[in-house]
């Protein structure tokens, strides 16, 4: 369960990170940091599940759950990312259920954590999708506003 955690963890990190690049390439600053920074999240999670994996005595077994999928439209990327949060959700209910069934608690509380975070993060995409509907193209067109401009480095 844990190493289908960090194969489930490693594929959003490639995808969300994937989602960051092309929405920063769109000029959607804002969506653009949302995306690097739960890919960032996602990336604590791989290093908890780790962590467990190697108390145990296992192995980690640092191979995605799949390929990258090639979206590149605002709308369709939130709604891929907010369905991969509403599957994760599942698997890690499901992840927390089967722990306790096998006397193993802090597996368990991992999985009940990393539940929370994944509604959480369900919940910023969703919000999100709601906005562009509510406002269409409007919305997306106020991301690429809000992108703080380019300029020198800070000095130090």
């Amino acid at each position: 369960l844990l190493n289908k955690g960090v194969a489930d963890e490693l594929q959003a990190v490639h995808q969300y990170m994937y989602f960051h690049f092309h929405l920063d390439n769109q000029g959607f600053g804002p969506l653009s940091a949302l995306f690097r920074r739960v890919a960032i999240q996602e990336m604590l999670h791989i290093e908890q599940l780790a962590e467990r994996i190697l108390f145990l005595k296992g192995d980690v077994n640092m191979v995605p759950a799949g390929p990258v999928e090639r979206v590149t439209d605002a709308e369709k990327i939130l709604k891929r990312a907010a369905e991969m949060e509403h599957e994760a959700v599942g698997i890690y209910n499901q992840s927390a259920i089967q722990s306790g069934q096998n006397a193993d608690a802090v597996s368990k509380q991992i999985f009940e954590a990393l539940v929370a975070d994944e509604e959480r993060h369900f919940d910023e995409f969703d919000k999100q999708l709601d906005n562009i509907k509510r406002f269409g193209l409007s919305y997306l067109a106020l991301q690429s506003f809000t992108a703080a401009p380019p300029g020198p480095a800070p000095q130090a």
